[in-house]
C-alpha cells in the first residue's frame, strides 16, 4: 500500500472523497458501492484502491496494489513507445543523365524505403558543367515522384541546394494507399450462354 510518490498520478486509498465508487478488479464483481466499503473489501484482500477514470460516473476504481499497478502502467508505456515507427529519411542520389538500369535499380529501392515507413530524400547532384543539365534533371525528379505516386506522397517539390536539386518524399497511410488502389467493378459478363447454345444446337 504504496501512495509516497512525489508526482502521483492517480488518487489512491483515503484521497478518494467521492461517495461511492465503481469497484473493478481481478477476481472482483464490476459493481457500485460506497467508497467507505471499496476501501474495507480493499483492506480485506490487501491492495488498494486505486482511481483509474475519475471522469466516470460514478468514478471508477481498480483494486490492485498500487506498485503493481504504476509498473503495469509503464511497462504499457514502454510498449507502445516501441511500436512507434521511427521515420527516418533515406537518401537516392542520381546523375542529371543517368541510365535506365540505374533508376530502375533506385526506384526499387525507393519503394523499399517507403513501404518501411521512411521518407526519401531524392536528389540529382550536378558536377562541375553538369549544372547545363539542370531542366534534365528537375525532369527526372518529377518522373521518379510519379512512379512512386502509389506509395508516396511529394513534401516538397524539386529545388536547388547548392548543387543538388532536391525532392522529397514521404509514405502514404495505409488507408490512402487503399483507397487509390481500390478496383473499379468489373462489367457483368453478358455472353457466358453462347457456348451452351451451340453445345445445344
Amino acid at each position: 500500500m504504496k501512495g509516497d510518490n512525489k508526482k502521483q498520478q492517480y488518487r489512491i486509498n483515503e484521497q478518494i472523497r467521492v461517495r461511492e465508487v465503481r469497484i473493478v478488479g481481478d477476481g472482483v464483481e464490476s459493481k457500485v458501492v460506497p467508497t467507505r466499503e471499496a476501501m474495507k473489501i480493499a483492506e480485506q484482500m490487501e491492495v488498494d484502491l486505486v482511481e483509474i477514470s475519475p471522469n466516470a460516473q460514478p468514478p471508477v476504481c481498480r483494486l490492485i496494489d498500487y506498485s503493481k499497478f504504476l509498473y503495469q502502467q509503464k511497462k504499457k508505456a514502454k510498449e507502445m513507445k516501441a511500436k512507434q515507427v521511427k521515420i527516418e529519411v533515406k537518401e537516392i542520389r542520381f546523375g542529371p543523365q543517368t541510365a535506365e538500369a540505374d533508376y530502375a535499380f533506385k526506384l526499387k529501392h525507393a519503394q523499399g524505403f517507403l513501404k518501411d515507413g521512411n521518407k526519401v530524400k531524392a536528389y540529382v547532384f550536378f558536377k562541375g558543367r553538369s549544372i547545363v543539365f539542370k531542366e534534365q534533371g528537375e525532369v527526372l525528379l518529377l518522373r521518379f515522384a510519379n512512379d512512386l505516386e502509389d506509395i508516396a506522397k511529394v513534401e516538397s517539390m524539386p529545388n536547388m541546394e547548392g548543387k543538388k536539386m532536391i525532392i522529397m518524399l514521404a509514405p502514404k497511410k495505409p488507408g490512402q494507399v487503399k483507397k487509390e488502389k481500390k478496383e473499379e467493378p468489373k462489367p457483368a459478363v453478358q455472353a457466358e450462354d453462347t457456348k451452351s447454345e451451340e453445345q445445344g444446337a
